[in-house]
């Protein structure tokens, strides 16, 4: 007896054995390959594309001859002329098996094809979304079967796709029938099945084949800013990203003062709820704008936020989240209709899916983080900073999970410094300052040439040089301490005391002069000693919770750091190590991850598996609450001094010798010589 022919599918090695005449694409869905259709087989939609491959694989024991698939029919050629198939593709919905074959299934061909991740080339998305698009032909009505229109919609999706039972809402009811005519009853829908619900839900339809694809947001609503990714539900390629200041803000910079907002004014958190969905809003509208899409077709939202923020979005008085024991309304993912959210400009239907909360002070933004960054699969100890108004700190390995939260305050983004400035252009980013002759050189965000470079003045004219943003303060205190102008506890030296005249007096302390633009009538950029102070609580917070975990972990050192955070992402490692922001470690184990809690949001829009995962994983991190640890204030003292007051620092002391300078009473140095001959008179 014959053999019927074995076809072999690439790159996933699937094989079995199909009577002639089967259809590449149901030989596929049998044997469980990734091969797209959202047609149904009809030849309509183009997703099923394969490449056939022809001659001797002795790797599958077979030999493909020419005749392996049946010819091309009038539906691949009518496709062929009018959109183009690649040469040597076929439509796996019309090409029928013949003889042996060995067909390759392509990446865009592919259901859960996978997307490189702008941070990290080695990782990829599957994609796997939660809302799919499907085209089904309808019963049409018949007055002998009283049956309606919904029901018949539900009966074809069982009947065609094996989806089981759909659900409607009434905005969609009252749409439904005149779309079914309109598309002489086949339609295309879009279907929202949840990994937590059986049922799967309606979305949207559409007359005929619908390709104009559908779309999803990531947004990360952060206490200073909210960004949002807008990413493309079939390919997950990101079509546009964008960001916008929280307008929270004007309630207070930081967490604890919004929380106090809260408290101290009736309705407070209705007001600042209300302020932040406008905003999000807003930013759903221009950020379509920008990619060119209409807006109804962005369906599903993920957002991850830290547990005020979370509690401000959903409408929930964040007032427990400000005193012992910290308690979350709820820690559990959160799966809603965007509308509740007051999401109007996106389509009416959408849904909105949140990431669990790991603790009171450790939110959905760290649970992002993790699952971006996936501690717990790490082989080596690393330590994760999300360096933001309020930073979350995770520290792990296949062994433990540890996370925290440390409230770091605005100081890092620009707000609090004197000449402090959010990232946009004109802002100096980057800064260094020569030991030798004290003279600062710097750089702007709109150019890439530094202030002693040709150029430099013509290509900065247009935007000015208006202030300082983050990354540039951080490099410009650390560079102090690295030319010798600034000593350990933080103190500025004088002019006399540092040789330089870009130390001025200001009051009772020296102030360092980047920049002098005022005979212009532009701004007087400096770094005062109230700067140095923020930024020195700020990163004491930082370092005294990455201590804290290592504390619980019973280590004092880690394999290697990441820094995430859109900010992180333009820091230099090796000014945050002499500031003391993160522990020593080699320079060339301090790597950035970007935008973690960002790229975590998109792998959950992208892929419903990963919602899965990332609800077990926060199960399993140990939680360690700064607020109420008994040695938090010993390290947060210890971290005062730059880089720090006892913690060794060996890497750093290879790369970057720190001058032993005082400037402080009872110090070395002219000054404090001077306060001393004070103090004797």
């Amino acid at each position: 007896m014959t053999q019927e022919p074995l076809v072999v599918f690439t790159p996933s090695g699937k094989r079995g054995r199909f009577p002639k005449g089967t259809p590449v694409l149901t030989a596929a869905r049998q044997l469980g390959v990734d091969l797209d259709s959202v047609c149904g087989g009809r030849g309509i939609c183009s997703k099923c594309q394969v490449t056939p491959s022809y001659g001797e694989f002795s790797k599958h024991g077979v030999i493909v001859r020419e005749d392996a698939l049946s010819e091309w029919n009038k539906v691949e050629e009518r496709y062929d002329q009018k959109r183009g198939l690649k040469p040597g593709r076929r439509l796996g919905c019309q090409a029928q098996i013949m003889g042996d074959a060995v067909i390759d299934v392509p990446p865009e061909s592919q259901v859960h094809r996978q997307v490189v991740r702008k941070a990290a080339a080695t990782r990829v998305i599957e994609m796997d979304p939660a809302t799919r698009l499907y085209m089904v032909d309808v019963a049409e009505p018949d007055m002998h079967e009283p049956s309606g229109d919904l029901q018949r919609l539900e009966r074809a999706l069982r009947t065609q796709w094996d989806v089981p039972a759909i659900r409607c809402d009434q905005t969609m009811l009252a749409k439904l029938q005149k779309v079914l005519r309109k598309g002489g009853f086949r339609v295309t829908v879009a279907l929202h099945k949840s990994h937590a619900d059986e049922v799967a839900r309606l979305v949207e339809v559409w007359p005929g084949l619908h390709e104009s694809g559908l779309y999803g947001l990531a947004i990360d609503v952060g206490s200073t800013t909210v960004a949002a990714h807008l990413a493309d539900l079939d390919t997950g390629e990101v079509k546009a990203s964008s960001g916008i200041m929280n307008p929270q803000i004007r309630f207070g910079e930081d967490l604890m003062s919004r929380v106090s907002y809260a408290m101290m004014n009736p309705g407070g958190e209705a007001e600042m709820t209300a302020a932040v969905r406008d905003a999000i809003d807003t930013l759903a509208g221009e950020i379509a704008k920008e990619a060119g899409i209409d807006p109804q077709l962005i369906v599903e939202t993920v957002f991850v936020c830290n547990p005020v923020m979370h509690h401000l979005l959903l409408g929930i008085d964040p007032v427990e989240l400000g005193q012992a024991p910290f308690a979350l309304a709820t820690s559990e993912s959160i799966s809603m209709p965007a509308r509740e959210l007051d999401l109007h400009t996106i389509n009416p239907r959408a849904r909105a899916y949140i990431l669990p909360c790991i603790a009171g002070h450790v939110g959905a933004d760290a649970a992002a983080v993790a699952l971006s960054e996936e501690p717990g699969k790490s082989e080596d100890l690393v330590l994760i900073v999300d360096v933001g108004t309020n930073a979350e700190i995770i520290l792990g390995d296949r062994d433990r999970v540890l996370a925290c939260s440390s409230p770091t305050g605005p100081a890092f983004e620009g707000a609090q410094i004197s000449s402090g400035q959010r990232a946009a252009p004109g802002a100096i980013d980057a800064i260094r300052i020569d030991p030798e002759t004290k003279e600062p050189r710097f750089r702007v965000i709109g150019s890439d040439k530094w202030s002693d470079e040709v150029g430099f003045a013509e290509e900065t004219a247009a935007i000015g040089i208006t202030g300082i943003c983050g990354s540039g303060i951080i490099e410009a205190v650390a560079e102090l301490r690295m030319a010798g102008l600034m000593d350990e506890s933080g103190l500025i030296g004088s002019a006399e005391a540092t040789g330089t005249s870009r130390c001025v007096a200001e009051g009772r302390t020296n102030a360092y002069l980047i920049h002098d633009a005022t005979a212009e009538g532009g701004p007087r950029i400096m770094v005062t000693q109230g700067d140095v102070r923020a930024i020195q609580l700020a990163k004491s917070a930082l370092y005294a919770g990455a201590r804290l975990l290592m504390d619980e972990r019973g280590v004092d050192r880690v394999d290697r750091v990441v820094l995430a955070g859109a900010f992180g992402a333009h820091i230099s490692p090796k000014h945050a190590m002499v500031l003391g922001m993160i522990p020593d470690a080699p320079l060339d184990k301090v790597t950035s991850a970007g935008n973690a809690a960002g790229t975590g949001a998109r792998i959950a829009l992208c892929n419903v598996a990963a919602r899965v995962e990332i609800e077990r994983v926060v199960r399993e991190i140990t939680k360690v609450e700064t607020a109420i640890a008994p040695r938090f204030q010993d390290h947060f003292v210890a971290a005062n001094a730059i880089p720090h007051k006892t913690d060794p620092f060996p890497e750093l002391a290879r790369i970057a010798p720190l001058p032993p300078v005082a400037f402080n009473v009872g110090g070395e140095g002219e000054e404090g010589s001077r306060r001393r001959r004070r103090r004797k008179a």
